[in-house]
């Protein structure tokens, strides 16, 4: 089918993929068990004050992290409060065990059978987390009088509850994942995102009415760190790759080639050093609100911890929060990284292949070349997720607006999830001879 010139590609795009019978059905299916998502958000349970409970959100950044996963079901105290974040936690501990631990390292070198064992481990180790999670959570909200006194028959019900909505959004991913469009969990974490938008509206209508220019100031400095988070999510090196094969035909030896590449991307950790370096900044200001002396007294040491490690703190306390928030973010990343590398063993993978790097000798030389690249790569990846940490602090500073923060947790899962999504559908109206989203 031809586009017509007439009309932008994005929309024709989409008017393609609503007109074939088996793409609309997957997008539909996709929308409608979002739909369901955004019931579960509404579910509540018993005995939380609400009101509290906000305040207390805006006050933690950790929570409100964990608010972003759940699409705002942590601040309405729903059966799906912990969101799809257990998985997630999950997911992580078996990417760090499998180079570890001998038989699942075995497991993963078995293709697709070993991976769904390795699948089925994970969400098994899902129900303890999400249990676990799920008791701190209450207990957290307790001990700051946002929960009243709970029965222990009325806290293993909440638990049980909360642990069952996470494992509900678990299985409604992977029906997305199976049936819709898209990575399911990813879709979910994207919703809830999405969802969020309508009250950010709400505080710039806010912001605008008491600091015009400030606003402005602080939309450009959005839309800035929006490219600069495309840019670095889709760049990537190509490591020229060549194959040569033997074959016989006729009695005789006959030798082909072909050549390949590999992309290693600059940024190959995602989100997750930033969720390791949030929870990490977190832990000394929770336990010195446990130690410190109530306001009106004198304060003592832990009183400067907290101060020190709080994230809405002015400078000088700010810079030194923030400083160390961009160095642990930049450590992680590499410690991810490099993990993650290690499990694509690409230099065993070509050499079984037949593969080589031009110019590179096979085996350890190869291995020694790869690990030099991702280690340059990993550097500029880790500089640009670190000071993609800060841009709130950063933000904040330049613009005077309080009101109004950028998350770029938020804005790395929204446009990686979306430009994942926009590609599967740009492969699926390409294999039917339509025009796709990108060009």
């Amino acid at each position: 089918m031809q586009r017509r010139e007439s009309q932008p590609r994005l929309i024709q795009a989409m008017r393609d993929a609503f007109s074939l019978p088996d793409l609309r059905r997957r997008l539909l299916f996709t929308f409608g068990i979002l739909v369901v998502f955004r019931f579960m958000v509404h579910v509540p349970l018993p005995g939380v004050d609400l009101d509290a409970l906000q305040t207390f959100f805006e006050q933690n950044q950790l929570l409100g992290m964990l608010d972003l996963f759940s699409g705002g079901a942590m601040k309405n105290f729903s059966i799906a409060a912990m969101g799809v974040y257990p998985y997630i936690t999950s997911s992580i501990i078996m990417q760090l065990l499998v180079p570890v631990i001998p038989s699942l390292q075995a497991l993963s070198q078995q293709g697709e059978a070993g991976q769904r064992k390795i699948n089925r481990i994970t969400h098994l180790l899902t129900v303890p987390l999400a249990g676990l999670q799920g008791y701190s959570q209450l207990a957290l909200l307790s001990s700051q009088d946002i929960v009243g006194h709970l029965e222990p028959l009325s806290i293993a019900a909440i638990v049980v509850s909360m642990t069952a909505g996470t494992i509900l959004l678990v299985w409604l991913g992977e029906l997305i994942t199976e049936r819709g469009i898209g990575n399911g969990v990813s879709i979910i974490i994207f919703g809830g995102i999405v969802a969020s938008l309508a009250e950010m509206v709400a505080r710039g209508e806010l912001a605008w009415k008491t600091n015009p220019l400030g606003l402005m100031a602080f939309a450009i400095v959005g839309a800035g760190t929006l490219v600069f988070i495309v840019m670095f999510i889709e760049a990537h090196r190509r490591i020229p790759v060549q194959y040569a094969r033997s074959s016989f035909r006729g009695g005789r030896m006959f030798r082909q080639s072909g050549s390949t590449y590999i992309p290693l991307r600059v940024n190959t950790a995602g989100m997750i050093p930033i969720i390791f370096a949030i929870a990490l900044m977190q832990f000394p200001r929770l336990l010195a609100s446990y130690f410190m002396n109530p306001v009106g007294q004198d304060p003592n040491f832990w009183n400067g911890v907290y101060r020190i490690f709080d994230s809405g703190a002015s400078a000088p306390m700010g810079l030194i929060y923030w400083g160390t928030y961009f160095f642990l973010v930049m450590g992680f990343a590499f410690f991810y990284t490099m993990i993650v590398f290690e499990q694509m063993n690409l230099p065993k993978s070509l050499q079984d292949h037949g593969g080589f790097v031009p110019g590179v000798r096979p085996g350890k030389t190869t291995s020694e070349y790869l690990n030099a690249v991702m280690k340059r790569l990993t550097f500029g990846g880790a500089l640009f997720l670190g000071l993609v940490a800060i841009v709130p602090f950063v933000a904040r500073g330049i613009t005077g607006v309080t009101v109004l923060t950028i998350s770029s947790t938020a804005m790395l899962i929204a446009v990686g999830v979306a430009l994942d999504t926009m590609k599967q559908l740009e492969s699926q109206l390409t294999m039917r001879r339509y025009d796709g989203f990108l060009k």
